[in-house]
């Protein structure tokens, strides 16, 4: 499984690619605004920092508005990804871009019917949102299962699940587990992966146990 990060924070993806574990990131009209700076110059920094996948949103709503402005985000770095929403105009553009040689994420998907038609347009990436759909009373988790087990009918299909609006660690292990190909998480739930209460007792029981030897690894 790959991980994404999901923000625009430049600082924090700095941070989080010294990790070794990031292998792209996906940004939003709303996380840029949160940032505060200029939206060509976040992602070209982004681009910098991430030899993966960036993914760029367009803000036009038809297709010719998508189409012009995922063609001038295309133009900030080779691995910008235009991403679009799933609608008519939106998968007509993400056939249009895909043909042209432009990688495109299909995003705010919330139904099994709605991956199948990415699929077919072409999509390199479709996005379902498990923590909306939390929200609102249904499971999440349940459209990846479907999305996986249709895609695996059809080896034709290339486009790769992409797991967005995660939540919780717990969000990320069950996608890995039903087959998703990427989870992109917020920082907070990024760092929060490495956590177990049992861990941090562990280590302090070793390092209390170790102090009372008076040995040093070590020697100055």
């Amino acid at each position: 499984m790959k991980f994404f990060v999901d923000t625009a924070d430049v600082n924090e993806i700095r941070s989080l690619v010294e990790t070794g574990f990031v292998d792209g990131v996906t940004t939003n009209p709303t996380l840029v605004a949160q940032s505060g700076r200029r939206f060509e110059e976040v992602i070209g920094e982004i681009c910098e920092l991430v030899p993966g996948p960036v993914s760029a949103e367009v803000t036009a709503t038809d297709t010719e508005g998508m189409l012009a402005e995922g063609r001038h985000l295309a133009k900030i770095a080779s691995n910008v990804v235009i991403k679009v929403p799933l609608t008519v105009d939106g998968l007509k553009a993400c056939r249009i871009l895909t043909g042209e040689g432009t990688e495109v994420n299909v995003t705010l998907c919330f139904s099994a019917a709605q991956a199948i038609l990415c699929a077919k347009a072409g999509a390199t990436f479709v996005s379902p949102f498990l923590g909306r759909l939390d929200d609102v009373g249904e499971t999440g988790m349940d459209l990846v299962h479907e999305i996986v087990d249709i895609y695996n009918n059809y080896p034709d299909f290339a486009t790769q699940i992409l797991a967005a609006s995660i939540r919780s660690p717990l969000h990320v292990v069950e996608a890995a587990r039903l087959g998703a190909d990427i989870v992109t998480l917020p920082p907070k739930v990024f760092w929060q992966l490495y956590l177990h209460p049992l861990t941090e007792k562990g280590i302090a029981s070793f390092l209390a146990d170790w102090e009372k030897t008076g040995q040093k690894i070590l020697e100055n």
